[in-house]
């Protein structure tokens, strides 16, 4: 005992005396000891960095609840949270940072039972709520972030935030997530991104182009390898379901497949491809699995996390631009849809 103790002194003093400078700032002696194993991992830079961030998330279901655990967990500066709603029997079912007793919860929005429970895994993290509808915000609200993570948004919202985030003298990371039934998909917006990666012995430097969420979904369909994941074509046909029928995200059942059947054909007719590139029993699961799947919520959340981390900590290389998730197969995907297809 003593002598574990003896060593975590030592470690304690070594890192107190390394010169972690960045931006005229520090890791403080209890961030230190707080997020030492984590620092073994990726560096005290890359910590400061995290420690530095701001993050804006948007819509708080079983996935992003995840998320936003994990992030706070990591030790990122400030996590802000949006979501009006009411907690709801769906809410309850995926979301594990809203405690299951009614007298917790009556009366208050599910961003505000969040940022109660998220507060309590780490304390040095600055957890808060922001009330009113992202879309309306300015293009000058995002500038005070680092991180914008739009969780179960609508297809002009996305569009809507990503644009304005773009606008921005700074670079501000962009992240949209959807889970319906045992299906996930993140979308990832870098802009004009440069990182580190170990390439043998050796760190190299690289810089990676991506596309907008407007250009990535606007991509035609025919020069898309056939080997794209049908998630990719499918959340493109629900996107504009909901878009038409004026429908918030989840508020579909059986009894639309008819009309999501019928948008699906007129987008591959309009992009001259096979019906056949969008299954209908894919759209089927998911129009009618509308709550979402616990073990699902945790393998995307964790994904998302984890890009996060990685843009914001400058280590490792991100993804590009899509990941999927169906845990029918188990298998999680990385898809690169851009405009490079028609070039």
């Amino acid at each position: 005992m003593k002598k574990n103790s003896l060593d975590k002194e030592v470690l304690l003093s070594r890192f107190s005396r390394l010169n972690l400078r960045m931006d005229g700032e520090e890791l403080t002696e209890q961030e230190t000891a707080l997020y030492d194993r984590q620092i073994r991992v990726w560096g005290a830079n890359a910590q400061r960095r995290l420690t530095k961030s701001h993050i804006l998330v948007s819509g708080i279901k079983g996935t992003v609840a995840e998320f936003c655990k994990n992030i706070v967990l990591a030790g990122v500066g400030s996590v802000t949270l949006m979501d009006d709603s009411l907690v709801n029997e769906e809410a309850l079912n995926a979301n594990f940072l809203i405690p299951p007793d009614e007298n917790a919860y009556r009366g208050k929005t599910v961003a505000e039972i969040c940022c109660d429970s998220l507060k309590d895994f780490n304390p040095m993290v600055l957890v808060s709520v922001e009330k009113g509808d992202l879309s309306a915000r300015s293009t000058e609200f995002f500038e005070k972030f680092d991180v914008v993570v739009i969780g179960y948004g609508s297809l002009a919202t996305k569009k809507a935030v990503n644009e304005k985030c773009r606008k921005l003298s700074k670079r501000v990371a962009f992240y949209t997530v959807d889970c319906r039934d045992s299906c996930g998909e993140i979308f990832v917006d870098l802009q004009d991104y440069k990182y580190t990666k170990k390439k043998l012995e050796e760190k190299v430097e690289c810089e990676l182009n991506f596309p907008s969420f407007q250009e990535a979904v606007s991509v035609p369909w025919k020069p898309i390898p056939r080997r794209t994941a049908k998630l990719y074509f499918a959340m493109r046909v629900i996107e504009v379901f909901e878009e038409n029928e004026g429908r918030k995200h989840g508020e579909c059942s059986l009894l639309d497949l008819p009309t999501v059947l019928e948008i699906k054909k007129k987008l591959c007719e309009a992009n001259t491809v096979s019906e056949s590139h969008v299954p209908d029993s894919l759209l089927e699961r998911l129009i009618t699995g509308t709550i979402e799947f616990p073990p699902a919520c945790a393998i995307v959340g964790g994904i998302l996390a984890q890009e996060v981390i990685k843009a914001v900590s400058g280590k490792g290389e991100p993804l590009k631009n899509f990941f999927y998730y169906d845990a029918q197969d188990g298998k999680g995907v990385m898809e690169n849809i851009s405009n490079s297809f028609t070039s």
